[in-house]
């Protein structure tokens, strides 16, 4: 197989790293586009000339004509929200022709977004931070083996059965330790069955598809969401999603073999941010990380909550590259980073006195987290917009060459705008491109 023809995307960061603008650029290139973890508690936002498309479950390579697009089985679907997307989209002109969903993908149902939000309550100070969006009791009813299936709306009486199973248990959390009214079957049925008829014509056994695709030597994509330092076992535990957003995410996530991969990509922000709960050794407090905010303009796609800013963090990145077995990075919103006298970069920690370059298992284990810096001069020109590298200024690319240097890997294109032609594809050492 030659090599480059398989490729995933991953978040190396808190998510909210601009993949799905990176997704959309690249997904040009690309034949299949796949979705192969979490549920709508992502989102990506795409920017197509005056148009912007903010998407949660579908991938972002829908909006390319030709490209075929995939929900796979360790996404956990919330059938409501995915049908409100997929009539935004035919309201906008965008054909949902090549678009499929596994059969097995777990379902959100209502009773998770309830006991999500009520669990959050509960915790008040100790809270993650969850999108409320139900993913965590989604995932949990899933290893716990009383998940329904997307192939169980398709068979009432088995849809029934199964749910009157489930509802045995999480009413009894609702009533007895919540003290909220329990849920009836019929509730559920109500709004989950009707929309059978609409999925229908996209639900399909996904792993044969991919290995159709891959015999017939198709460009697949697989779609990453969050980022790797949510990984329910890498990330900085337990303020971490319920999935593996990482690379290793891809197999479980859609039944394609891990020898069919050839290239993983890393995309990092510029400086870093997080949204919701949870250590974050270089965060900012006070007028320089309101300024980041502000400028590049962070938001969380999903919740509308405002993003926690911050330095770049190399050792995370470092760590992230390490897990995920990157081959390339991407580097988004350096524009953002335009009008700074000076600029930080994280290269290592003090760790109760000692240094390292190595990012800890357990933040919260760690009494002092102090990030060693360097300093680096900034730059005054705005970049936005900038396609080749040779236009952007000496200190940019000083900063990418530190990224480069300390990271051990290539960085493959910048993002200097929200907009697609707004990159800068940067050579590297090897051809890892499509």
């Amino acid at each position: 197989m030659p090599r480059g023809l398989n490729k995933v995307l991953v978040g190396a960061q808190w998510g909210d790293e601009g993949k799905g603008k990176i997704t959309d650029m690249l997904a040009r290139e690309a034949d299949v586009v796949v979705r192969y973890g979490g549920g709508n508690n992502a989102g990506h936002t795409v920017v197509v000339k005056d148009d912007k498309f903010e998407l949660h479950l579908i991938p972002s390579g829908i909006l390319q004509k030709n490209t075929i697009c995939m929900i796979g089985n360790g996404v956990v679907v919330d059938l409501k929200v995915l049908v409100e997307e997929m009539e935004m989209l035919e309201d906008r002109g965008i054909s949902l022709e090549n678009f499929y969903l596994s059969k097995t993908a777990h379902l959100v149902l209502p009773y998770h977004r309830i006991l999500d939000n009520l669990e959050e309550k509960r915790k008040a100070d100790d809270k993650i931070g969850t999108t409320g969006r139900g993913i965590g009791p989604a995932y949990t009813d899933k290893v716990a083996r009383r998940g329904l299936r997307v192939l169980d709306i398709f068979n009432e009486s088995r849809f029934t059965e199964k749910l009157k199973k489930a509802l045995e248990y999480h009413n009894a959390i609702l009533h007895g330790v919540y003290g909220e009214d329990k849920i009836s079957v019929d509730e559920i049925k109500a709004e989950i069955l009707p929309l059978a008829d609409k999925l229908a014509p996209y639900v399909t056994n996904t792993p044969y598809l991919l290995e159709k695709y891959r015999q017939d030597r198709k460009k697949i994509f697989f779609e990453g969401a969050q980022g790797s330092l949510l990984d329910i076992d890498f990330g900085t535990y337990p303020f971490v999603t319920s999935s593996n957003p990482g690379s290793g995410g891809v197999t479980s996530g859609t039944g394609f073999g891990p020898k069919y991969i050839d290239s993983v990509i890393g995309v990092a922000k510029a400086y870093l941010t997080r949204v919701g709960e949870g250590p974050f050794p270089t965060e900012l407090h006070g007028s320089t990380g309101d300024l980041l905010r502000d400028k590049g303009r962070e938001f969380g796609v999903t919740t509308g909550r405002p993003r926690r800013c911050g330095w770049l963090d190399l050792p995370a990145l470092r760590y992230a590259s390490i897990v995920n077995g990157f081959t390339e990075l991407v580097l988004t919103k350096l524009d953002v980073l335009s009008g700074f006298d000076k600029l930080k970069v994280c290269t290592a920690y003090k760790i109760n006195g000692e240094k390292t370059k190595n990012f800890p298992a357990d933040l919260l284990d760690c009494d002092n987290v102090e990030p060693v810096y360097e300093t680096l001069p900034g730059w005054n020109v705005d970049i936005s917009g900038m396609r080749d590298i040779i236009e952007l200024p000496e200190n940019a690319r000083c900063y990418l060459d530190i990224i480069e240097n300390e990271v051990d890997l290539p960085i493959s294109y910048i993002s200097t705008g929200p907009e697609r032609r707004e990159c800068i594809r940067k050579p590297v050492r090897k051809g890892l491109f499509f």
